[in-house]
């Protein structure tokens, strides 16, 4: 006897180690993990190293690591998203479901399977692999567009269909060949799923939401009942002829409407995907490599299909309903594979003796290669979909009402910013413009966030910048700035590549996540780069530091103290403190500003605050939030109180002034005409940021910049 069968734990030991190993070679090809786990398998199965002895120990850890997932799959189940998309999750779900089955059973009866075996590698081909899926669409940022929301949607369709089709087949599957009517089986099967549901359903209303409030004082405890819970169910529902999937299912749809479902869910997750691994290793070591390379071509044949017809049938249905081509492109390459739900499926008849081995390779190989396949498709869906924009047209409508209604961009005479991204970061950014009386125009592709400003009366557009067809949408020529406060630097990057192909010549402003980013844009060309956890961090630490400083410690004081931050939007921003009404409205006092690192304790009445300013307040403390919102008060004023553009405008040497020969010091320039010198422009070249000392020469054009008035006066003598 070698020396991995006599002892399972160097086994175990050694099947994880080139688990490892072929995870980090996956990694590098940005692969997910469950290629590597069947590679794993075949590698350590008898087909190559023979490391595999103990198949009854790694088949229980496979079983667990099922129950565990069809549980998560249950704790998630989220049918507010379906109803939130719209029909157009239940339409593409079921419509993809049909097509994807029948055009399947066609191309397996047409290669010669039997009926048996057709059904079963049609219904695989339906399944899409919900975990790949939102892993893949979280690390790209797309898991709230649109496109990310539908296909959410359609995969949580598509795993209640593969739930009703293991209840299906373990429950009339094993009863094929016995003696017992369909007809007694169907009325059995029917209590006994009654039963079952009864019995969850009043231990959901009656016992479970006080027995998890007294567990979640422990998580180590809440976590251990959800994993027991699941086995348990599981096993009652292999008991009862049903499968431990369905009933690890219905553990957790049974646990999803409790507060703790996503605490648990969080938990669990890592020993899901560690259980899910010995089962892809089992389904790895038991292919008979004998019988798959007769299955190359079929699996081929498959593979093209779901690859490129699933795909295609998403595009139809989505078109049909009033949605763009590219919605519908980006949410279609989201069915091209095959899932862990369809090779659980296959497993599961292959246990029934529904299908033989080679019809269980047949399906793992498709598995693999469009797994494989659809991973790179979705990771460079951008340049896929630009690629095949124009043949795409024939899945769109004339008018795509759908994500047209989504859309409100108004006629507007000029358009200050138009701000791309309309998240925490971007909302904060959007609320702060709109207090600055800034006209805006707002993009994304979350229709929630385009919801909550449409309702506000903002102009809005669904779509991301680095789609050309978006553009044609947006009044470019009317926007002084472009700016995105999206934190992804090839987004970030093709929205200057594509705003310089249109020739625009407004302003660009970028959100950095690091200095090496911010350098990469400015480079690039963006005028203005935002900072945000940058800026956030010092802004938290000038006022730790000022709380350090100037905040009472060790006493218990009978009166509270707050620290508010003036607003630039402040209608106290710039006033003297006497000004401020806090103590005859509010009974509070001011007894620190803190400003630029320095603290000014006891401020008199004389005292300026300005925005950035930080005050230290006292005062009981419902008093305490009502000064808050009197300092909160926004100035009313039309127009921006001091603030007054910048001009700029070309002057000739001797248009305005006898300057020739003379240096800008010896003009006085600055002094005398309020303006800077910004270059000169000189027999065809240009001197940049010119000193002092520069003499200026017949024939100089001089570009200067200062305030609109100071401007408008030196044009004025020019042309007298």
């Amino acid at each position: 006897m070698s020396l991995t069968s006599a002892n399972s734990f160097f086994e175990i030991a050694a099947i994880l180690s080139l688990a490892t190993l072929l995870s980090m070679v996956g990694q590098k090809l940005r692969q997910p993990l469950i290629i590597m786990f069947l590679a794993t398998g075949i590698l350590a199965g008898p087909a190559v190293l023979g490391i595999i002895a103990s198949h009854e120990q790694i088949a229980l850890l496979a079983n667990m690591g099922i129950a565990l997932l069809l549980f998560i799959v249950g704790l998630k189940l989220d049918l507010h998203l379906i109803r939130t998309t719209g029909p157009v999750a239940m339409a593409t779900g079921v419509g993809q479901i049909l097509f994807t089955s029948a055009i399947g059973l066609v191309l397996a009866l047409w290669l010669g399977l039997p009926w048996l075996h057709a059904a079963y590698v049609a219904v695989a081909l339906t399944f899409s692999s919900t975990i790949i899926i939102v892993k893949l669409l979280s690390d790209k940022k797309e898991i709230d567009s649109l496109h990310g929301q539908i296909a959410v949607g359609f995969l949580i369709v598509q795993d209640i269909a593969a739930i009703l089709a293991l209840v299906i087949l373990t429950t009339f599957g094993s009863r094929m060949a016995g003696d017992v009517s369909v007809l007694e089986s169907s009325l059995l099967i029917f209590v006994k799923g009654v039963g079952m549901l009864v019995l969850v359903a009043l231990l959901m209303r009656y016992v479970l939401p006080a027995l998890l409030q007294r567990l979640a004082q422990s998580q180590e405890l809440l976590i251990l009942f959800a994993i027991a819970w699941a086995v348990l169910l599981g096993a009652g529902g292999e008991v009862l002829g049903f499968s431990k999937e369905v009933g690890a299912f219905l553990a957790g749809i049974s646990l999803a409407s409790t507060s703790f479902r996503d605490a648990i869910g969080a938990r669990l997750t890592t020993l899901r995907d560690f259980l899910l691994l010995f089962f892809f290793i089992d389904l790895g070591a038991r292919l008979d490599w004998s019988t798959v390379g007769a299955q190359v071509g079929p699996a081929v044949l498959f593979s093209g299909f779901v690859l490129v017809g699933n795909p295609i049938i998403v595009l139809i249905i989505m078109g049909f309903m009033g949605y763009r081509r590219r919605t519908g492109f980006l949410a279609g390459l989201t069915v091209a594979q095959i899932s862990e739900f369809s090779l659980i499926v296959a497993a599961l008849g292959l246990s029934l003796g529904h299908i033989s081995p080679e019809v269980m390779g047949l399906i793992t190989l498709v598995g693999v290669l469009t797994i494989f396949a659809s991973t790179y498709m979705i990771l460079y869906s951008g340049p896929l979909y630009r690629l095949l924009s124009g043949p795409l047209k024939i899945f769109e409508r004339q008018q795509p009402f759908r994500e047209a209604a989504a859309d409100s961009v108004r006629e507007l005479p000029s358009v200050d910013v138009i701000l791309v991204g309309l998240g925490n970061y971007g909302s904060g950014l959007a609320e702060d413009l709109l207090r600055r009386r800034k006209t805006i125009i707002g993009v994304d592709f979350d229709p929630v966030a385009l919801d909550k400003w449409r309702a506000r009366g903002i102009s809005v557009l669904y779509g991301d910048m680095s789609d050309p067809e978006l553009l044609d949408h947006l009044p470019l020529d009317k926007a002084r700035w472009v700016a995105s406060t999206v934190r992804e630097k090839n987004l970030n990057l093709a929205t200057l590549s594509v705003l310089k192909a249109r020739g625009y010549e407004g302003k660009v402003a970028l959100t950095a996540v690091n200095q090496e980013e911010a350098a990469l844009y400015e480079k690039a060309g963006a005028q203005v780069v935002f900072r945000p956890f940058s800026d956030a961090a010092e802004q938290a630490a000038d006022a730790l530091s000022h709380a350090m400083g100037a905040l009472p410690s060790h006493i218990d004081w009978p009166v509270a103290f707050k620290e508010v931050r003036l607003r630039s939007g402040s209608a106290f921003a710039g006033q003297k403190v006497r000004a401020i009404p806090l103590r005859t409205a509010a009974g509070v006092s001011i007894l620190a500003v803190s400003r630029a690192g320095q603290v000014k304790y006891d401020p008199g009445p004389d005292y300026r605050v300005y925005p950035g300013d930080r005050l230290l307040l006292m005062g009981p403390v419902e008093e305490l939030r009502q000064a808050e919102k009197i300092l909160e008060e926004l100035a009313m004023a039309e127009e921006e109180v001091g603030q007054e553009r910048f001009a700029v405008t070309e002057l000739a040497v001797g248009g305005f002034c006898q300057c020739t020969g003379r240096t800008l010091a010896e003009l006085q320039f600055r002094q005398r005409y309020g303006v800077t010198v910004a270059f000169i422009r000189r027999d065809g070249n240009e001197v940049a940021a010119p000193g002092p000392d520069e003499r200026l020469l017949p024939g100089d054009r001089l570009i200067v910049i200062g305030a609109a008035a100071a401007v408008e006066k030196i044009r004025q003598q020019e042309n007298l």
